[in-house]
This record gives structure tokens, sequence and C-alpha cells, in this order.
């Protein structure tokens, strides 16, 4: 047998005893490590970290004569959290991912998650990943793992930033929620922290989606385009005001619902919303993807 017949076999070999999670845990810190390596991601990052920079000094000029900024409090979510920033600087921990979830940070993981297998085939390097014995299934979980590791870190970019900028421009202590209640200042810390982590929660039907959309195209670039393309698509019909029947099942529908972490007591119903809608949107799309990359012809 020729050595190029050994390494063909080889692969199978090593499938048909299962996979092995070493390997595993291997591939995915691969993935993890090639993907915030790369100057795009660490440039989305930047610029995400730059928004709540970019606020609280906007906020700091406008206030620089006592007034206070935004709307007197009124309204709810974003412009809410906007009219605090000048009595407490973790406001802006809210109003930067406020600011920031409609469209910088779903732009950013539609990017990541758009290039995750075309850029792989249009790179042609994809079909040297499936030679190793990781099989198509656990390379798209592991495609997939990666985005949603990146989803997590673009929101606690966004979120440090802002608490950096927000503790070295304005005062912190005790927090007044959007229900009149005052709460400490660890409490609304770990609040922050929870509303940090429902906004990368909400990120996970993007993700999912732009899967989908990598597994359908050898480009990278028509995948990344691809994927924003829908993204701001599905920003618009949610604004549209005749479409309200189908608002409910878009993915970016309940999006600014984590105000209402910023209540006391919590309303979880808008919540619960979001995130169920999340989870379907992972599942439909995630097993489309599946099925489409378990039958793609990588060879073509």
């Amino acid at each position: 047998m020729s050595r190029a017949d050994t390494a063909a076999v080889r692969p199978s070999a090593e499938a048909a005893r299962g996979p092995n999670p070493l390997w595993t845990f291997g591939l995915l810190r691969s993935e993890l490590v090639t993907t915030f390596r790369r100057w795009r991601t660490l440039a989305l990052l930047a610029v995400l970290a730059a928004v709540p920079i970019l606020v609280g000094i906007a906020v700091k000029i406008e206030t620089g004569d006592g007034s206070s900024a935004g709307p007197g409090g009124g309204g709810e979510g974003g412009p809410a959290f906007i009219a605090q920033i000048t009595n407490n600087g973790l406001f802006l921990v809210f109003t930067a991912l406020a600011a920031t979830l409609p469209f910088f940070l779903p732009m950013a993981i539609g990017v990541v998650a758009g290039d995750a297998i075309a850029g792989e085939s249009s790179a042609g390097t994809l079909r040297y990943l499936l030679v190793a014995p990781a099989g198509r299934t656990r390379l798209l979980l592991t495609k997939y793992a990666t985005v949603m590791a990146f989803c997590l870190v673009a929101t606690l970019v966004v979120a440090v930033s802002a608490l950096a900028v927000g503790a070295l421009l304005f005062p912190l202590g005790d927090l007044t929620t959007i229900s009149g209640t005052t709460i400490g200042f660890t409490d609304g810390l770990l609040r922050a922290l929870l509303i940090a982590l429902v906004v990368a929660a909400s990120l996970t039907g993007v993700a999912a989606l732009g899967l989908f959309v990598s597994t359908l195209t050898g480009s990278g670039i028509a995948a990344m385009a691809t994927t924003v393309g829908l993204l701001i698509t599905v920003q618009i019909l949610d604004q549209i005001p005749q479409l309200h029947a189908i608002q409910p099942y878009l993915f970016s529908h309940y999006w600014l619902s984590f105000a209402d972490l910023m209540r006391d007591p919590v309303y979880w119903d808008e919540l619960e919303k979001n995130l169920g809608l999340q989870a379907l949107y992972a599942a439909v799309f995630g097993s489309a993807a599946w099925a489409r990359f378990t039958t793609k012809d990588i060879t073509a």
C-alpha cells in the first residue's frame, strides 16, 4: 500500500474509533486562536470598544455646563439610560450596549460567522481540515462555538470599555432603576454583567444564520456581505408598522428587552420571549447549516 493510500485510510480508521475529546479541544483552541489573531477580528473589537468612549465623551462635553444629557429621563431602554449617565457612570454600560446591539454587535457577529466555513473554502483549507479526524459535524459545532465565544467577548469588550470610561468621566454609586427604586452599586454591577450575558445570548440567532449562509457559498466575502445584508433587511422590517404581525418572529424584535433587567422587580416576559426566539433561530438555522455542510461537495 502506498503512502497516499495509507493517509487516505488513516482518517477513516481513526473516525471509526470515535471522536477524541482531547483532539476536539485542540481543534476548538486552534479555531479560537486563529479567529482572535486575525486583524479583521481585532479591528472589529477595536471599533466596538471605541463606541462607549465616543458616547461617554459626547455626553461629558454636552453636560459640561452641568445640564442633563438626553431627554429628561423619559422613555425606556437607551434614551432613559443616556439621561442617567451624568448621575452614575455605570449607566454608560447600559447605554453602550443599547447603542451597539441594533447594528454594530450583530454586524461584527455576521462578519465572523459568515466567514467561518466560506472563508476556509475560499482559502482552500477546508478540505485539509476535513482530512483530519474531525468529521463535518464536529467541525461545524467547533465553528459555531467559536462564533459564540466571539459573541461573548465582543459584548464584554463593549461593557468593560463603557465601565472604564464611565468610571473615569462620571461618578459611581447607587443606581436608580427604571421603576424608580434605588439599588446598591454592587447590585447594579451584577445586573450590568447579567445584561451583557443576555445581550451575548441575543446574538445566537444571528450567529446561526451567518453560519448557515457560510455553508452556501465558497466565497467568504459573499457570505459576510449576505449575512450583513440580511441583518439590515430584518432591522428595516422590524421598523415598518404595517408588518406588526410578523415582527414578533424577527430575531431582532426583542433585543432591547434587556432594559427590563433594570426594573425592580425584573420583568421577565419579553426577556424569555427573546431567549426562546434566539434558541428557535439557532435550532432551525443550525440544523440547516448541518444538513447543508454534511452534504456539501468540498472538492467542487
